[in-house]
């Protein structure tokens, strides 16, 4: 009886009842009793939701709190964690990072592997000094962890992506406390909480933007692409003209299908099939998102965050690319409470 999930019931169909429970529901579940918690914390509970098709996306933002009063935003900016369910339009906060009362670095860099959150860099909202720290936050457990340090130079605006696969985080460019542009890359092994020197690439990049996609970190923006192929653990050939002058590379994301989508300067959204070629407008973007461009994707769509105008307000679009593209494409605007209607510097999205 005391090894029972629920008792009377078949541990099968227990579990079944568990995998059910809603994402913004576990914190309350773990606290029930200790086999809960266990079961609920173990690799197998994800893998079981997932493959019965019950996870869900869950998008994490790094977002300005706004000011009190009639101001948009305080001064200085604080940024905290902000989660987004768009299944359901539900907006919620993360715990804040452990020893960080003056909020999360600014320009720090989100990326997603399995159920955990990697925080990477930024800068010290105080000093504006560049950071080298990790924090690793566990989406199921609610638990924050400091990871390593990042190694080398404190680097700033750098590409990073994460590799499912590979359970790691990739870092490249970006530039040095004295503005010199970098051409060093690393990788992070969230689970071995260890880093990995890359070869360099061929050209110091600076303001660039990290993807992975095809089995290859991407770092797109501040000179022409190139790509780390990890299975090769080499860097392919610079690719001249990968971007039009008018892109916005640090909008660049990849969607649940393996392409690569991004923002136009002329307001659209974009998107590059698998393996290269041009780029193809999937649909006209919102006249209300048109600055400081932000977009989120996962499985079936994605979120362009951004304003009408400069120190405009923070709206946000949802668009389901399942439903095909062109003019039948239809943007659904998301629902901003003022709680979470700062600025988003960054953000990453995962399936629970």
């Amino acid at each position: 009886m005391e090894d029972e999930l629920i008792p009377g019931l078949p541990q099968e169909i227990a579990r079944e009842c568990l995998i059910r429970v809603p994402f913004d529901a576990f914190r309350t579940v773990q606290a029930v009793c200790k086999l809960w918690k266990h079961d609920l914390e173990s690799a197998s509970f994800l893998r079981h939701r997932k493959s019965v098709g019950l996870d869900r996306p869950v998008v994490v933002l790094a977002q300005s709190e706004p000011a009190p009063g009639e101001k948009s935003y305080p001064s200085p900016l604080l940024y905290r964690l902000a989660l987004f369910q768009p299944a359901t339009g539900a907006w919620s906060s993360l715990p804040p990072i452990p020893g960080r009362p003056h909020g999360l670095p600014l320009f720090c860099q989100l990326a997603a592997v399995g159920r955990e959150l990697v925080v990477v860099g930024g800068w010290d909202p105080r000093t504006w000094a560049a950071s080298d720290e990790v924090h690793v936050y566990d989406l199921v457990s609610g638990a924050w962890r400091r990871g390593v340090h990042m190694p080398g130079p404190r680097r700033s605006f750098f590409a990073c992506a994460a590799s499912e696969e590979r359970a790691a985080v990739f870092v490249a460019g970006g530039h040095d406390e004295s503005k010199n542009a970098l051409r060093s890359a690393l990788a992070y092994d969230v689970a071995a909480d260890a880093w990995m020197q890359l070869p360099d690439m061929a050209r110091q990049r600076d303001e660039c933007r990290g993807v992975f996609a095809s089995g290859g970190f991407h770092v797109v923006g501040g000179y022409p692409t190139e790509t780390f192929d990890v299975a090769a653990w080499r860097w392919g050939a610079v690719e001249e003209g990968r971007l039009e002058e008018a892109a916005c590379p640090r909008t660049c994301v990849v969607g649940g299908d393996g392409r690569v989508y991004m923002c136009r300067q002329a307001g659209q959204a974009v998107v590059v099939e698998e393996g290269g070629g041009a780029w193809r407008r999937v649909a006209d973007l919102p006249r209300e998102v048109r600055v400081a461009l932000q977009m989120v994707a996962w499985e079936g769509g994605f979120m362009v965050l951004g304003s009408g105008t400069q120190c405009g307000a923070q709206v946000a679009y949802i668009l389901d690319i399942e439903s095909g593209e062109g003019e039948g494409m239809k943007w659904r605007k998301v629902e901003l409470q003022r709680a979470y209607s700062g600025h988003v510097q960054a953000g990453c999205c995962f399936h629970i």
